[in-house]
Parts: structure tokens; C-alpha cells; sequence
């Protein structure tokens, strides 16, 4: 296992993220799945010249992005989407996409339940199949239910994986199977070695480190199936707007290079953009966390 983290989580600079992560024993990024925002050329230049490397890339369902939606076009544009991020990976030379396949923040359907599977099935494949020839891995994640309607438990995401191919993994994420699990350490089991990539968040969504999750016996469960990827860090920490903030000085009050929908996003998850000082220190901590349990 390698500690590894996203970066969509506040806007700047790839280079300041990556530097920064890099003095703290990170080995790899997991990159915003925005293909337009990143130069291929330049981004690998910059992960061989600080040590770094590409795991993979997350995929921003923002507004109409929705492999299981009823507009056929909807679709159409969801799923080249959805390839673009696997192109920009493979040619980073990652490992994987974490793919959320449904808009994040829509609760509501577009169709009986048998539609929106086949739908998705369908989407999901031709997304699968431009992956296979690109020689990267898809791992489907479920959120929890304040996230998205359509699946919110490993057995889900283990289903819509199994109707696409045998081939095809899961990502799970520590907030959000402290949610929506019966039991977090069985659902890894279960995963077994369709766990294909695992995100780190607390239960409060701090830091690793920062909340009640168990993360000795979190890791030694990744270890008893066998998991040998990233644990990729993706706090979204919640803002306190009231006089009780233990972090006053958290949210960066004059932002720069983040598009409307990307703030709206954050802000979506209960939070915002985070200054340098407080997301720096967020990193340090998971960092402090989570690489002695590792090794």
C-alpha cells in the first residue's frame, strides 16, 4: 500500500499540490477527472521531475454528467466524459478511474428501477470497453445516500461491476462506509480483490486521524484481503459558520482558478475552498496518520 490523495478538494496549482504532498511521503495523486484543465505533456514532466506518479483519476459527475440518465444524449455526453478521464489517465501512465456514475447531489430518479439499470449497465460497459483497450482499471464507488440515490453499499457497486465484467473492481471510501455499512470491515471483505482502489476520510470528513474511525483496524483489513494499492486522501472538511469554529481561518477568503461548477461542488459537500495553511495541515495529518500503519 502507497498513501496517495485527490485534488479537487481545493484550487491550485497541480504543482504546489504535488510539491507539497511530496514532503509529506505521498507517492502518487489521484487527479481531479477534469481532462481540459491539464496539460498531458506538462503533468508528466512535473510528476517525473518531483518523484511522483499518476494512480488514477476521480470523475466529477457535476450537473448533467449521469451515466443512468433517461435523456439519450444526457448519456451520450456522460459517457465521452467518462472516456476522456480514462484517456487522460492512460496517457499519465495511472492505474485506474474511480467511477461515480451517477450526478452527485441528485436524489431524485429518472426512471423505474429496471430502466435506469439497464441504462447504466450499458453506459458503464462502453465506458469499460474503452478502459480494456487503454490498458486502465474502472473501480465503481458507491456514496451515501445524501450523495446520490442510485447505490450506496459495496454489494451495489460489487452488482453493477459483475453485470459489466468480471474485470471490473470497486473503489471504497472510509466516510462513506461508516455511513450506509452494517459493518465497514465486512464490506472490504467482501470487496476482496475486486477492491481496486480505497479513500480516506474520517467520519467527520477530516482528516484520517481526526474522528472515531478505527484506522489500525481499517488498514490491517486492507491487508487481510490483500490490498495493496493507494489510500488516497479525500477530506472534504465541513465549514463552521457559527462562533464554536475550531478552525476559523480554514476557508480561503479570495480564490483563484476554480470554475462555478467546481465551487458548487465543494460547497455541495459542506464545505469550501480551504486556504493553503488549513488544507496543508489537513495533508500533514492524514499523512501522520496513516503511513506508520502502512509500513
Amino acid at each position: 500500500m502507497h498513501l496517495s490523495t485527490h485534488n479537487w478538494m481545493r484550487a491550485e496549482p497541480l504543482e504546489t499540490t504535488v510539491r507539497r504532498i511530496k514532503q509529506y511521503g505521498y507517492e502518487s495523486i489521484e487527479i481531479s477527472g477534469e481532462p481540459e484543465q491539464y496539460d498531458v505533456a506538462e503533468t508528466r514532466a512535473l510528476l517525473r521531475d518531483t518523484g511522483m506518479r499518476c494512480w488514477g483519476a476521480v470523475t466529477l459527475m457535476l450537473e448533467e454528467r449521469n451515466l443512468a440518465a433517461r435523456d439519450e444524449g444526457q448519456r451520450a455526453a456522460s459517457i465521452q466524459y467518462v472516456k476522456d478521464v480514462i484517456t487522460m489517465v492512460s496517457d499519465l501512465d495511472g492505474e485506474l478511474i474511480t467511477l461515480v456514475p451517477a450526478t452527485v447531489g441528485k436524489v431524485v430518479p429518472d426512471g423505474t428501477p429496471e430502466e435506469e439499470w439497464e441504462w447504466m449497465v450499458e453506459a458503464t460497459k462502453e465506458c469499460f470497453d474503452h478502459a480494456w483497450a487503454k490498458g486502465v482499471k474502472i473501480a465503481i464507488e458507491p456514496l451515501n445516500r445524501f450523495e446520490t440515490y442510485f447505490f450506496n453499499r459495496c454489494a451495489q457497486a460489487l452488482a453493477l461491476a459483475d453485470a459489466v465484467s468480471p474485470h471490473c473492481g470497486v473503489c471504497l471510501d472510509a466516510f462513506h462506509l461508516n455511513i450506509e455499512e452494517e459493518n465497514m470491515y465486512d464490506a472490504i471483505r467482501l470487496a476482496g480483490d475486486r477492491l481496486f482502489d480505497f479513500h480516506v476520510a474520517d467520519n467527520n470528513r477530516f482528516a484520517a486521524g481526526l474522528g472515531a474511525l478505527d484506522w489500525p483496524k481499517i488498514v490491517e483489513t486492507l491487508k487481510e484481503v490483500g490490498y495493496d494499492g493507494a489510500l488516497t486522501n479525500e477530506f472534504v472538511a465541513p465549514v463552521d459558520r457559527t462562533p464554536a469554529a475550531p478552525y476559523p481561518d480554514m476557508v480561503e477568503t479570495n480564490p483563484v482558478d476554480i470554475s462555478p461548477e467546481q465551487l458548487k461542488f465543494i460547497e455541495d459537500h459542506g464545505s469550501s475552498v480551504l486556504s493553503e495553511e488549513f488544507y496543508a495541515d489537513q495533508m500533514r495529518i492524514t499523512a501522520e496518520t496513516l503511513l506508520p500503519l502502512i509500513k
